[in-house]
Parts: C-alpha cells; structure tokens; sequence
C-alpha cells in the first residue's frame, strides 16, 4: 500500500500575530510524529502552487472571497478577516498549497497512482464558507477536493468524515443540498459556530454527532460504530475524504473541560 504525505515549508508561514491555538507548531509535531521508523514507507510530494489553483478554489469560493484572501500583506504585518482569522505575509501561498496538496492527493488516489494520501497542511479550512473566512479557516480545503473529485469520471459519490471539537458549518454549508455527498461531523456542543445539529439533515446527507464536553473513549466510540459507520455503509461512498481536526484533544485549549479525570478523556483520535 502506498501512501502519500503531503506538506511543505510554506505551510509554516501562515503566522500567526500573537500566540494563537492554530500555529505552525501543529505542522512541526506532525512532522516530528512522522520521522518515526513506522512511517519510512511514506512517500512525499510537495503541493503544487500555480494558476491551476484559482481555478481549485473556484468550485467552491465566490471572487470576492478569494480576492479577499489573497490580497498582498507586507512582512511583518497581519490582516484581520474576523476578530479570529487572520491573514499574514505568507498566508496566500499556504492557502494556494493546501488547496494544490488535497487536490492533487484527489488526482493520485482516483488515478489509481497511491492507496491514499494525508495532506498535513494550514490554514484549515472547515468552517470557510463559499463566500466568508471564519474560526482561522481561509479555503474550504476538503470541500475543493470533494468537488474536484467529482470532475473524475470513476467517483460520483464521496463520503467526507469530520472530526473536530467544533462543527464544519462551512463543509456542511457547500453541500447540505447535494445528494452526492455525505457529510458526517462529530463535534462538541454547544460550542462555536452554533451549527451542528442532529435535525440538520440536509437532502439526508448530513449526519451530525454532537457530543457533551468531555466525552470518554468509550461513548465516541459507541456514536461512531451506531451512527457515523451505518450511514457510512449506507451511502456506499467510492471516494472516503477525512477532514481532521487536533482540537478535541483534552488538553487543547479551544474545547470545555468537563469535570472527569484526565485518563478518560477523548484524547487524539486518528
């Protein structure tokens, strides 16, 4: 089985103005994790960055977010899109980066050229809407890459699995009206944006799993297995894409701390 890394320097330079919970350090203990013997057999590939991405972003994004977004920044200055999502220096190439990496993982996989990829890029994207940068996201990256994936012939259905301690209002937003695709999204609540409710359904393919604030191994794992597998099977997707948050982590400071005991918290879930 062959599997493709996806990351790049740039990725780094998305800095943030003062110490902020998305920083480059997440990137940095990824890459320190993936130096492990374990993962020799990745295979890397650095994201593509050229005109083929505007075009990218367009299945999502209107003009005027994306010319938002991209607007030069001097060195050593910072933009705000909201009171938590900024723009620096290097912010546009990261953007362009992560949106070639997932892109280009798409076209590797539906090629039938590797097994799977994992893209370990920044700025995140899942709470960007087609037309608004929110929660430090700029692009919506998994939402380009499952409509880029439609333009292959071979994939018509494609199942997007969310996990993060806040909800994917932005992917949810891109596709709560297309059948084609299945959204599923566990998340705690009630916490920021406010979306994510069981009753949101879409056309039947959104599938929201909120959860109480220090939620244990043990109670995920039973959601997952009684909800997120069966829809999952159900929907038969021929394309799985993993949009993967860090903050549910017990000690990320973004999630409410519940009152257990710090082993039964969730912890990493990969």
């Amino acid at each position: 089985m062959m599997t493709l890394y996806y990351t790049h320097g740039d990725f780094l330079r998305h800095t943030p103005p003062f110490e902020h919970p998305e920083s480059p350090d997440r990137l940095r203990r990824i890459e320190k994790a993936l130096q492990a013997p374990e993962f020799a057999k990745l295979v890397r590939k650095s994201p593509p960055l050229g005109p083929a991405q505007y075009d990218q972003i367009r299945l999502i994004h209107t003009q005027a977010h994306i010319d938002r977004v991209l607007h030069p920044i001097p060195e050593g200055s910072h933009h705000y899109l909201d009171p938590d999502t900024y723009l620096s220096h290097g912010s546009a190439n990261a953007a362009l980066r992560a949106v070639g990496a997932v892109c280009d993982a798409v076209d590797q996989v539906a090629g039938g050229k590797a097994d799977n990829a994992f893209c370990a890029v920044r700025p995140p994207g899942h709470h960007a809407e087609p037309d608004r940068a929110m929660g430090f996201c700029l692009f919506n990256n998994v939402a380009i890459a499952a409509e880029h994936a439609r333009k292959h012939p071979s994939i018509r259905r494609i199942a997007i699995v969310d996990f993060d301690v806040h909800h994917g209002n932005g992917t949810q937003a891109a596709f709560e009206r297309q059948a084609e695709v299945l959204y599923v999204s566990t998340h705690e609540m009630p916490l920021y944006p406010g979306t994510g409710y069981p009753n949101e359904t879409g056309v039947g393919n959104i599938v929201n799993i909120p959860l109480a604030a220090g939620t244990d191994g043990a109670e995920y794992r039973h959601k997952v297995e009684t909800i997120a597998l069966p829809a999952l099977r159900r929907f038969k997707p021929e394309l799985l894409l993993v949009s993967a948050g860090f903050d549910a982590h017990c000690d990320d400071p973004l999630g409410k701390r519940a009152a257990v005991p710090h082993s039964q918290s969730v912890g990493t879930l990969v």
